[in-house]
């Protein structure tokens, strides 16, 4: 039986640190996706800016008319060997993923006022200039639909969750069991 590809899988809110976990296995010889980049490719062929609302609008879509895994299956086209795959936010992206690979699927959070300072920080196009705008969009992500984002239920089931209320050496710290 062929062994299945090493894959350390990322969930969680805006601005927890996904980001940072994923340069940090980077660093330790882990090839980078993420499901966003997918929708990205997809806005960017469209002519349609890359903004927060633009790319929950598209994700949903395409989840709608090709299937709740749609961007899994579509990322596992670049994964050649251990990957870490990140933004994943549907179970069924969980659910391809596992099949796929030897997934450990982390969920990553944060106090939502600090993830909005980093959300500030980072300079992206977030939808929300306010805390409360912030936690507004967030809930449009946190949904029952099939083919929509459910981050909650990505996070429920994430083998482990991390909470990353502190310095990005306490989160390197954190990661260095799943490498």
């Amino acid at each position: 039986m062929k062994k299945k590809v090493r894959l350390i899988g990322l969930t969680g809110t805006n601005s927890a640190g996904k980001g940072e976990a994923a340069a940090y296995f980077q660093k330790r010889g882990y090839a980078y996706v993420s499901l966003s980049d997918v929708i990205r490719d997809e806005l960017e062929k469209d002519g349609i800016p890359i903004t927060r609302d633009n790319l929950i609008r598209k994700g949903n879509e395409m989840r709608e008319t090709q299937g709740a895994d749609v961007l899994a299956r579509l990322v596992t086209r670049k994964i050649k060997g251990k990957t870490v795959v990140d933004s994943i936010r549907n179970p069924q992206e969980v659910e391809f993923l596992r099949g796929y690979g030897d997934l450990i699927l982390l969920a990553i959070d944060a106090p939502v006022e600090l993830r909005f300072v980093r959300a500030k920080k980072r300079g992206r196009e977030e939808s929300a200039s306010t805390l409360q705008e912030f936690i507004a969009k967030e809930a449009e992500e946190i949904t029952d639909l099939l083919t929509g984002q459910q981050l909650s239920h990505c996070i429920q089931l994430a083998d482990f969750k991390i909470y990353n209320d502190s310095t990005l050496e306490n989160l390197s710290k954190k990661l260095e069991e799943f490498v």
